[in-house]
Parts: C-alpha cells; structure tokens; sequence
C-alpha cells in the first residue's frame, strides 16, 4: 500500500465524519444531555460540593400553563449542614435553562 493511498483514506473518513457530525447537529435542535447537566452541576458547585447527579438522556414533553416545550429531567443531591438534600430539575432541551426546580423532603 502506497503512502499516498493511506492518507487519501484517512482524509475521506475525517471528511466523511466531518459532514455527518453538521448533518446530525442541524437535524437536533437540542443541546446535549451532559452539557445540560453539567451547567446545572457547575451552578450548584458554587453554593457547595454535591454528591451525586442523574439526567434522562431522552427527552420527554413538559407543559407549565401555556408554555409547551422538551424537557430533559434530571437530578442533583448533596450534604449540606449534615442534612441530605434532593434536587430534581426540568430543562429546557433547547437552551438548557433549567425551568423547574424542586426539593425532595
């Protein structure tokens, strides 16, 4: 196998890669999971350290009066003062922007 053939093959899949990573980010309009929740993590991470966290990576319809949207759901617990507390969240899939926020007791 020539030089020239090898890296003519490796140049076609990075462009190939390439195109199909823009097709897939023009067809989904919405951000990802991890960065969803890794945003919410870093503004909790300023009141204190948390302990653990979950986000569904589908996701799923959320109405709050005459507001529709999707919605990834998720959670965040941590120690605080020696109490555990529970975090469950909504946020926006398209944005990110977190739109409810409750406390578990």
């Amino acid at each position: 196998m020539k030089c020239k053939d090898f890296l003519a093959g490796i140049l076609t899949g990075i462009a190939a890669g390439i195109v199909v990573k823009e097709v897939i980010d023009r067809t989904s309009p919405y951000v990802s999971a991890d960065t969803v929740l890794n945003g919410i993590k870093d503004e909790f991470k300023k009141e204190g350290p948390i302990d653990g966290s979950w986000i569904v990576m589908k996701t799923e319809p959320f109405e709050n009066k005459m507001i529709f949207m999707d919605v990834y759901r998720g959670g965040i617990s941590r120690i605080m003062n020696g109490e555990l507390e529970q975090y469950e969240f909504a946020a926006d899939a398209t944005t990110g922007t977190v739109v409810e926020l409750k406390k578990r007791a």
